[in-house]
């Protein structure tokens, strides 16, 4: 029987505390779909399109990982996706609360289906996709924060900017 995880997020852009987590459910699970969330709430910077061709290319290593989008209930999508594992990624407390509710809410929707959470690495867990939009907008250094892959791309959201800075962050 494969096992079956989702990670849905919005991933406006993919960070790496994105891939830590998304390397680590890889080798947890036999199939990990990596789920673009269109959330009608938030205005994304990149589109979804954009998003999932960001995907694609730094996940293309990983055999067993899909990439996907949605619109709608999570529960929803896990159901037809016959997958029997959500994963959140947390950084902190402030993470937990919001998740933990929404993972109490998925349950009571189907509890066939569970939430797993996933500390990230200590390394990443200042690291939000918030903080790089802010800090390329402000033509910060945002290597070492994103996959060297999207560096170019995600900079050319921001008037195609050379961003001089260390690598070495």
């Amino acid at each position: 029987m494969t096992k079956t995880a989702i990670y849905p997020g919005s991933f406006d852009p993919v960070t790496n505390g994105h891939l830590d987590i998304i390397e680590r459910g890889s080798k947890t699970f036999d199939r990990l779909i990596v789920a673009v969330l269109e959330n009608p709430r938030k205005k994304p910077l990149f589109s979804a399109k954009e998003r999932l061709k960001m995907l694609n290319i730094v996940l293309k290593k990983y055999p067993n990982v899909e990439v996907d989008y949605y619109q709608g209930l999570l529960i929803k999508y896990a159901e037809q996706k016959k997958a029997r594992i959500i994963i959140k990624g947390l950084r902190a407390i402030s993470d937990f609360e919001y998740e933990f509710q929404m993972a109490m809410i998925n349950h009571k929707l189907n509890p066939m289906v569970e939430t797993m959470f996933m500390m990230t690495s200590s390394k990443f867990s200042y690291l939000s996709s918030s903080i790089v939009k802010e800090i390329a907008s402000y033509e910060g250094c945002i290597k070492g924060l994103v996959p060297d892959e999207l560096y170019d791309m995600i900079l050319d959201k921001f008037n195609d900017r050379d961003i001089p800075c260390d690598a070495n962050l």
